[in-house]
C-alpha cells in the first residue's frame, strides 16, 4: 500500500517539479537507503533481480534507491539525470504469473538505465513484454499483486498503470496522485495492442466505445478494502487546492496527513484510509519510509526520512554529491541499524513511553524548517559540492543526536500501547519479533 504524488512546473510556485511517496509496507519490513554509482559492465553481463535474472546493459547510471531490505528492486528512487519513479500495488482481474520481474525490480532497472519519464515508460512496458511480472511481494506473508508507476522528470511525468501484461498509460498536464487502484480510464495516450480486445473477450466490456480501463481491469473487493480511493481522493483534493503554489512543504504536509477521526490520536488505532498509513489493523500496512524529490534545471534536491512514519520523523536533505553520506550496496547492515534506532522511537510513542511527545515533534518540526532554509540558501548559491556536503552532514548529525536522546530519555518510562485488544495484540507481537 503507497500513495505517491508529482507537481509540474505548471503547478509549484517556483516553477520546479516536485515528486513525493509513502512507501506502505509490513512495519517490520526494514526500508533502506542505497546509493550505487554509475557502473560499466561486460558484453554479455546478467543481472540477478529478485527472482529471476536478465541481460544487463553496457552502462548502468547513478541511482539513489530506497528499498525493502530483501528485494533487489526499490519502492522509489532517482538517478543521476533527475528522474524519479514510484510505484504502487494494484489489484487486478488478470491471473497472477510465474515469479518474474517485481514492480520494484522494474523501478530500479528503469532507474539505472533510463533518462526520462517516457524513455522509462518504454522500457518498463518492454520488460513486462519480456520478462512479465510476478512473484511474493510480502516480506512476513504473502503478497500478490499488479503495479502502478509514477514516473518523472525535471519536465514531464507519466503515470503507467499495468494488470499482467497489459498496461495503459498517460501523461501527466498539472498534478496527479496514485494510490492502490487503476486510475487511467478511457483518456490513455500510449497503451498494450490487445488491451482492449483482451477485456471484450474476457466480456469486462462490451466493445471498445464501452471500454474504461479502470472499470474493466479493476478487482473491486481487494482495491475496496485497500482504502485506495479514500487516500488517492485526499491527495489529490490537496494538489488541486494548492494548485500553482505547491511547494515542498506541501508535499510533506500531504505525507503527513491522517484520515479525520486520527489527527487527535493516531497512535491508538490502524488506519489503511490515512496517507500516513498506521498499521495494526486485519488489513492495511504501514508507512515505512518516505520521499520528497524537488527537481530544478539548477540542484536536484531528495527530502528523505529514513525512517517510518512520517508524522514523527525527519525530512533530512540529500544531494547527489561525490562524497556521498548514504550507505552502498556492501553497507546494508548499516543502512539496516540506521532505520531500526529510528523505528526504536516509533516503537516507544506507539508505547507512550515518550513522556514529552509534543516536545518531540516541536524540536523536530524546528529542525526540518532550519535544514528547508539551509538547502533554499544553497540552492540560490548555486549549489555548490563543498556547501552541500556540509548541510547534509550538519542535518543528518542533528536528527541523529535529536532521536538518540529521545530514545534514551524514553526507553525506561512507564507506558503502554493504547486502542483495542486487536491493535495492542498486534504491536507487541510486532515489537518482539524485531527485537525491540
Amino acid at each position: 500500500m503507497c500513495d505517491t504524488m508529482v507537481a509540474l512546473g505548471s503547478a509549484t510556485k517556483d516553477g520546479s517539479v516536485i515528486f513525493a511517496k509513502n512507501s506502505d509496507r509490513q512495519p517490520n519490513e526494514p526500508h533502506l537507503l542505497i546509493r550505487i554509482p554509475r557502473k560499466r559492465h561486460p558484453k554479455g553481463a546478467q543481472v540477478k533481480c529478485t527472482y529471476i535474472t536478465i541481460d544487463q546493459v553496457e552502462e548502468t547510471y547513478d541511482v539513489l534507491l530506497l528499498k525493502p531490505s530483501w528485494m533487489w528492486g526499490a519502492e522509489m528512487g532517482a538517478n543521476e539525470w533527475g528522474l524519479n519513479i514510484g510505484n504502487e500495488a494494484v489489484f487486478t482481474k488478470v491471473k497472477q504469473g510465474p515469479p518474474s520481474l517485481l514492480g520494484m525490480d522494474l523501478v530500479r532497472l528503469a532507474l539505472e538505465r533510463c533518462r526520462t519519464s517516457l524513455e522509462a515508460v518504454q522500457l518498463i512496458t518492454g520488460l513486462l513484454a519480456k520478462h512479465g511480472q510476478g512473484g511474493n511481494c510480502g516480506y512476513e506473508r504473502r503478497f500478490y499483486y499488479h503495479n502502478s508507476f509514477l514516473i518523472a522528470d525535471r519536465s514531464s511525468a507519466w503515470v503507467l498503470e499495468t494488470a499482467g501484461p497489459f498496461w495503459a498509460a498517460k501523461e501527466v498536464k498539472d498534478v496527479y496522485a496514485i494510490s492502490n487502484r487503476l486510475s487511467i480510464g478511457r483518456d490513455y495516450d500510449l497503451a498494450h495492442p490487445h488491451l482492449v480486445d483482451y477485456a471484450i473477450s474476457r466480456k469486462w466490456c462490451r466493445s471498445e466505445e464501452d471500454f474504461h480501463f479502470a472499470r474493466c481491469y479493476t478487482n473491486e473487493l481487494i482495491t475496496a478494502f485497500a482504502g485506495a480511493a479514500q487516500r488517492e481522493n485526499a491527495c489529490s483534493l490537496r494538489l488541486q487546492q494548492a494548485k500553482g503554489s505547491i511547494t515542498v512543504e506541501t508535499m510533506l504536509e500531504i505525507l503527513r496527513s491522517h484520515e479525520p477521526k486520527l489527527e487527535q490520536n493516531p497512535f491508538a488505532k490502524p488506519s489503511v484510509r490515512s496517507v500516513c498509513m498506521h498499521g495494526g489493523g486485519l488489513v492495511g500496512d504501514h508507512a515505512t519510509g518516505s520521499y520528497v524529490a524537488h527537481l530544478t534545471d539548477e540542484l536536484d534536491t531528495y527530502w528523505l526520512t529514513g525512517s517510518s512514519t512520517p508524522c514523527i520523523s525527519v525530512f533530512k536533505p540529500y544531494w547527489l554529491t561525490e562524497n556521498d553520506i548514504l550507505f552502498s550496496e556492501d553497507q546494508e547492515e548499516e543502512a539496516l541499524q540506521f532505520w531500526l534506532l529510528r523505528e526504536k522511537l516509533h516503537r516507544l510513542v506507539l508505547e507512550h513511553k515518550v513522556a514529552d511527545l509534543e516536545g518531540y515533534r516541536r524540536e523536530a518540526a524546528q529542525l526540518e524548517q532550519e535544514f528547508l532554509a539551509l538547502a533554499a540558501a544553497a540552492r540560490a548559491g548555486g549549489g555548490e559540492p563543498a556547501q552541500l556536503e556540509a548541510i547534509m552532514k550538519q542535518a543528518w548529525q542533528r536528527e541523529r543526536e535529536l532521536v538518540e536522546s529521545t530514545v534514551e530519555r524514553s526507553r525506561s518510562n512507564p507506558g503502554t500501547i493504547q486502542g483495542s485488544l486487536w491493535f495492542r495484540y498486534y504491536w507487541r507481537r510486532q515489537s518482539k519479533r524485531l527485537g525491540l
